[in-house]
């Protein structure tokens, strides 16, 4: 089975810096795009960023300057490197990949999520 897992995640105060990794696992043919989405209880799941095989990037607009994706296909791993936090930012991150994976009885490629990493940002 593929498995997407995430670490990284914990307490901050505002202004600091945090470093999400997330590593897919299993049988992977091949992974397309990677993405980091979060999620606060009151709110629909949001796009942070997102990372074509190619490194080609797309952010959401409020968080431009502040985040950085980056992936290692070597290792099938997305990051995500998180400065001068501020408590809106506080949430549970999820790590997405659309992938090719075997022996999953799936066809093509699908997106598998992660089990969300928790992010406070607090005084």
């Amino acid at each position: 089975q593929v498995q997407l897992m995430e670490s990284g995640g914990g307490f901050v105060q505002p202004g600091g810096s945090l470093r999400l990794s997330c590593a897919a696992s299993g049988r992977i043919g091949h992974i397309n795009l990677m993405a980091w989405y979060r999620q606060v209880p009151w709110k629909q799941r949001e796009l942070v960023a997102s990372i074509e095989t190619g490194g080609r990037t797309n952010y959401a607009d409020s968080l431009k300057g502040r985040f950085t994706i980056s992936r290692d296909n070597a290792k099938n791993t997305v990051y995500l490197q998180m400065n001068s936090l501020i408590p809106e930012d506080t949430a549970v991150y999820y790590c997405n990949a659309d992938l090719l994976a075997y022996g999953t009885g799936r066809i093509g490629y699908n997106g598998y999520w992660g089990q969300g990493t928790q992010v406070t940002v607090s005084s």
